[in-house]
């Protein structure tokens, strides 16, 4: 477990952990000596001249007051300890997510990731706070009680010696069995926190479908697997605990049983048997409370591993040093083969030529990898062989700040942040002045909707932009795009699934982020792929067509037969509406 911190904690908070331990030792050792110190009072004070015992309440009241102040000591740098914890473990996470591939962000690692930077690390201030101390004590102190014991009688020490290990095999085992319990209780209660924040998100789909909770077969799976797994954290984990209290309990009968063999022998006092066993129950007490801990401190450990992984989650390569910017903005794919795992290629020696301040359409099948080449070209993975250059330059001699500068994406699933319209727009560019934010909201027409909010600009748009349409979560996110005035531009399904109101403001604004600018747009839309300077059509993850629109059509080939699915499915849809 400390060896386990120590990796998650890093060099830096390294020594203050060794210092919190050191003091938490101590504070154990005394507490110890304390407890040693009983015997030789409890044996003066039962014997023959119970006067005796005087210097002993001395020695153990200092040694008891000596433990009192360090163990308050151990206690308030343990808590001091535990909130500069969680302060360093956010920013520890936080400095290194940003710097992961931005294709590691999944659903469920996004998920995780939650409740690991919330839940996850408060377990752990938890555990520094709380756990580091009592598991100090569990271990230290019973060590030195055996240490004193063979200053009064050898064979109760031994026996106590032989106990310890019994112990702590029970213990190791226990842990083992609320560890296996924590991983599946800690997936499941990830599932179910994925599938309440999807079913809170999409009220309206589901609604509109006659979907309650009791019918959104997702959610409910999701919680029947987890009340599964609580109820095996019980049948599994409880009976570690029992087990691990009841081998605590056996040893502390075998060390009776030996004092009262050896005290009717005569071989030992009754005064100090009386001593020996109220120091045998100091040694199994610390031992006793290590069960009560155990299980909180298993999750702790869990957490940390899962902390441990995602630290360990490689970060996107980066230039050692950081080169020039391009001075032109073409946008060339060369030789490009990339997959998401190794049994299937998305990209297979794909070729891809975007000319500066030209529009290029990528069209094609589902799955035929138009989406990928956008990621790729935003480097949310490297690929697998090839090159990515933007401005003649590859991706991967970009700095992730230089990259990013330079492109703009406009996406179908838009992410708003909490905060006002005003915000969510100067996220593209910070240090923006206000009439700049508002002249790229006028020409994505977002004063149409700031003028029908009653506090205009200010507005709240929720999280994720709950409080508004999804055609105006579009405008907002073209909005920032504009601001951020990059030569590139990224457009994936931009204009997909719009009402035409919505359709029309987000073509309009989209003229306008487009101009003079290199695009590469993912389009289903008849007239986006019109007037695309050029389109390519994938399949395979290869282009099998390149051209004109009007070359294109005149090949008579897949892009052809494409291009009047099309137009057929765009008069059934005139029609219906008719």
């Amino acid at each position: 477990m400390t060896a386990l911190l120590i990796r998650v904690l890093g060099r830096e908070q390294t020594d203050r952990l060794r210092r919190v331990l050191l003091w938490a030792a101590l504070a154990a050792v005394l507490q110890g000596v304390a407890y040693a110190l009983l015997v030789p009072l409890l044996t003066r004070l039962l014997g023959n001249d119970p006067a005796d015992a005087w210097p002993w309440v001395g020695a153990l009241a200092m040694a008891t007051a000596v433990y009192g102040a360090v163990a308050f000591a151990a206690t308030v740098r343990g808590n001091r300890f535990s909130a500069e914890l969680g302060r360093h473990l956010h920013r520890r996470i936080g400095d290194h997510v940003v710097a992961l591939p931005l294709g590691w962000f999944g659903g469920e690692r996004t998920g995780a990731l939650g409740q690991l930077a919330g839940q996850g690390v408060v377990q752990v201030m938890n555990a520094a706070a709380n756990l580091l101390r009592p598991l100090c004590n569990a271990f230290v102190t019973p060590a030195v009680v055996v240490l004193a014991m063979f200053a009064f009688d050898w064979r109760l020490a031994l026996a106590m010696l032989v106990a310890a290990p019994v112990a702590a095999g029970a213990y190791r085992w226990s842990g083992r069995l609320i560890g296996r319990v924590d991983r599946q209780s800690h997936a499941a209660s990830v599932e179910t926190a994925d599938r309440l924040v999807e079913f809170a998100r999409h009220q309206p789909a589901l609604r509109a479908f006659g979907r309650t909770a009791e019918d959104h077969e997702l959610l409910d799976a999701a919680l029947r697997e987890q009340r599964a797994k609580a109820r095996a954290a019980v049948r599994i984990g409880v009976p570690g605990i029992a087990g691990f209290a009841l081998a605590v309990q056996l040893c502390f009968t075998c060390v009776l049983i030996l004092g009262t063999v050896l005290a009717v022998d005569g071989s030992v006092g009754a005064g100090e048997l009386i001593a020996v066993l109220v120091l045998a129950v100091r040694f199994v007490e610390p031992m006793g409370a290590a069960a009560e801990l155990g299980g909180s401190l298993r999750i702790a450990r869990g957490t940390l591993e899962r902390l441990e992984g995602v630290l360990a989650s490689d970060p996107l390569p980066q230039p050692a040093i950081e080169g020039p910017l391009p001075e032109t903005y073409g946008v060339e794919l060369d030789g490009v083969s990339f997959g998401y795992d190794d049994e299937r290629m998305v990209l297979d020696g794909f070729d891809l030529c975007v000319p500066a301040g030209h529009t290029v359409a990528l069209v094609g099948p589902s799955g035929s990898g138009k989406t990928t080449v956008t990621r790729l070209i935003a480097r949310f993975w490297d690929v697998g062989a090839g090159t990515v250059r933007v401005g003649g330059t590859d991706v991967r001699d970009l700095t992730t700040e230089q990259l990013m500068s330079r492109l703009a994406m406009v996406f179908q699933d838009v992410y708003l942040f909490e905060g006002s319209i005003e915000d969510n727009i100067r996220a593209g560019r910070e240090d923006a002045t206000d009439e700049e934010v508002r002249a790229a909201g006028r020409l994505a027409r977002v004063d149409e909707i700031a003028e029908r909010l009653p506090d205009g600009w200010a507005a709240r748009v929720g999280e994720g932009g709950t409080a508004l349409s999804g055609g105006e979560r579009q405008r907002i996110s073209i909005a920032r795009a504009l601001l951020k005035q990059s030569p590139v531009v990224l457009l994936d399904e931009a204009t997909s699934a719009l009402d035409a109101e919505n359709e029309a403001a987000v073509q309009q604004a989209l003229a306008a982020l487009t101009a003079d600018r290199t695009v590469l747009v993912v389009a289903h839309r008849l007239d986006t792929i019109r007037g695309a300077d050029l389109i390519a059509f994938l399949d395979g993850g290869r282009v099998v067509e390149q051209g004109t629109h009007e070359e294109l059509l005149a090949l008579g080939g897949r892009y052809q037969e494409f291009w009047r699915e099309r137009e057929g499915a765009r008069g059934w849809r005139l029609a219906a509406r008719s």
